[in-house]
């Protein structure tokens, strides 16, 4: 793939609806450059305008960001206070600007333990920008896929236990209906899977949303990641032949 491609070259109607990201690769960005890990968090934060700007001008219609997993936790408490004070400087900054552009600022993940100034940064903007008909920025925040699917299963238990459901009524459309991801639409399914950094692994991110989306591993540090990169990626989406089982 050739580093001289544009916005010409996306043919429109084949940019996949919904864009999921694993941004890794902050820390060794920043061990890299002998610098403090936060500093690799916050050149990320840059890389995350850069790149929903982008996925929105190209008409995705959900960028999905896996901001915080819920096996982040073990990490050393001065890197999570950081990591829980982002969201707060992220959205002062750019919350004018994704409404200049029309972007809906959503959160998928589990509100425990999140401290109160971190949600309370995160619906500020989700209320802000609400109205917007745009791009949904769709932030996976103390998320983990697995917990998700335990807990949709519990849900739906629940229903069988009150009489409410019939075990044979349980297909795919009622167990998706019960994920935390439902709320976008129909657009919860994934259709490209991106993971910066060189890492070949999904990390417990929406296991189940993404049965049939296109991978796309590359070696750059999240940090590093710019409109270019992100059109690169798209492009070869572009290339790909889903079959979704067939032929």
């Amino acid at each position: 793939m050739t580093n001289n491609n544009s916005t010409h070259d996306i043919q429109n109607g084949l940019v996949p609806d919904h864009v999921a990201i694993i941004m890794d690769g902050n820390g060794r960005w920043a061990k890299e450059r002998g610098l403090d890990r936060s500093e690799g968090h916050k050149e990320g934060v840059e890389a995350i305008r850069r790149v929903a700007l982008s996925a929105n001008q190209l008409g995705v219609k959900v960028l999905t960001l896996y901001a915080f997993s819920t096996e982040n936790w073990k990490r050393p408490i001065k890197e999570i206070q950081y990591l829980m004070a982002l969201p707060g400087k992220f959205f002062k900054r750019f919350v004018p600007e994704l409404n200049e552009n029309n972007v809906k600022v959503m959160v998928t993940g589990f509100e425990k333990q999140v401290p109160d100034i971190t949600k309370r940064a995160i619906f500020k903007a989700v209320e802000e920008t609400k109205n917007n008909t745009g791009m949904i920025l769709n932030f996976a925040f103390n998320y983990g896929s697995r917990a998700e699917i335990v807990q949709a299963v519990q849900e739906i238990a629940q229903e069988v236990k009150n009489k409410k459901l019939k075990p044979e009524a349980i297909n795919e459309e009622m167990i998706a209906s019960h994920l935390l991801t439902a709320q976008l639409g129909e657009f919860q399914e994934v259709d490209f899977l991106i993971r910066s950094s060189g890492e070949k692994r999904l990390s417990n991110f929406l296991l189940w949303q993404n049965a049939y989306s296109e991978f796309y591993f590359t070696s750059e540090y999240w940090p590093d990641y710019n409109e270019k990169l992100f059109e690169q990626a798209i492009l070869e989406y572009q290339n790909r032949n889903r079959r979704f089982g067939g032929v």
